[in-house]
């Protein structure tokens, strides 16, 4: 059903996008006809955001991979460097909050660890909705910001960095087995701002993968919802590891174009002394650090998809055309 409904939404899209064409084009035309320059400026105005939409869905076309419709895990984790690194972690949270909510998914808080002073030392949300993992899944990596920390009384420039790692949410129909003598359950206390009555219920619950180390946390209010998401959250884990061995000879060919002196850097955020958002893969810049950190990745995420792509297969999005 999910499958017919995502091919329905997309043949209105394109039957959507064949009629603006039609429509533009023939007031372009008449425009010209009745040599009515404010027309015609309209219409090849309206044609500009029409290739920009088929833009997307071309890109959208790429997010073929497997789990690529699912729902998406999406987790941050401070580097070293304390209240500025966890504080930098939370400012990535915020805008991957914010992009998920200016293109129309739902985004639950399945854990957060706050910082000592502020930020957050890490943190798991779950994005909801069409092609969440598709368009996130480029996105897992480290992050660099360099700024002058607000926490520096001296006002000195720092560098900080936060890892982000995003997979998949797997449907029921796929089976991953997980003997129970597998893992190892614990449950503990949810820390966080809160005063006297704050419920202090031992109500959180980790996981622990024992033959891999993987670790999953959920700290809602129900002990019981906090296992069902952790353990949804390890198959995810485990189905994430099982499609990276399949995918190791691909994905070795793809590494080894990057630039290796950044290791797993994929994209640095500087502040100060001059702003600019730049993708070490792709090579994708922003001037308006303000503008990506409120959730404006789009751009970003399309030449990256574009970028495992071409790395894969030895094509790019301008193939399309």
């Amino acid at each position: 059903m999910r499958e017919r409904q995502s091919l329905e939404k997309s043949i209105a899209a394109i039957q959507s996008i064949e009629n603006e064409l039609a429509d533009h084009v023939g007031l372009i035309e008449m425009g010209e006809e009745e040599e009515d320059a404010a027309i015609v400026s309209e219409a090849e105005a309206a044609l500009k955001l029409l290739h920009s939409e088929i833009g997307r869905r071309q890109v959208e076309a790429l997010l073929s991979g497997e789990a690529d419709g699912n729902d998406a895990f999406l987790e941050v984790h401070a580097g070293a460097g304390g209240t500025e690194s966890q504080d930098w972690a939370s400012m990535l949270l915020r805008m991957y909050v914010r992009w998920a909510e200016q293109n129309g998914y739902k985004v639950e808080v399945q854990y957060e660890s706050p910082g000592e002073e502020a930020g957050i030392k890490s943190a798991t949300i779950l994005v909801k909705g069409e092609n969440a993992y598709g368009w996130l899944k480029t996105e897992s990596g480290t992050h660099r910001l360099v700024r002058i920390s607000p926490f520096d009384g001296q006002a000195r420039r720092h560098t900080s960095f936060s890892a982000v790692w995003v997979y998949p949410v797997i449907d029921d129909n796929v089976e991953i087995d997980i003997p129970d003598k597998d893992i190892r359950i614990d449950t503990f206390r949810s820390s966080g701002a809160g005063g006297q009555h704050v419920n202090t219920t031992d109500s959180a619950v980790r996981i622990t993968h024992l033959p891999t180390g993987i670790v999953v946390t959920s700290s809602e209010k129900s002990q019981h919802q906090n296992r069902a998401n952790a353990m949804k959250a390890l198959r995810a884990r485990l189905y994430d590891m099982e499609m990276k061995r399949r995918q190791e000879s691909i994905q070795a060919e793809h590494d080894s174009k990057t630039e290796i002196g950044w290791g797993h850097q994929i994209r640095s955020y500087v502040l100060q002394p001059y702003q600019l958002v730049k993708d070490l893969r792709t090579g994708v810049e922003s001037t308006s650090p303000d503008t990506v950190l409120g959730g404006g990745l789009n751009e970003f995420m399309e030449a990256a998809l574009a970028h495992q792509v071409k790395g894969s297969e030895g094509g790019s999005v301008s193939d399309i055309d």
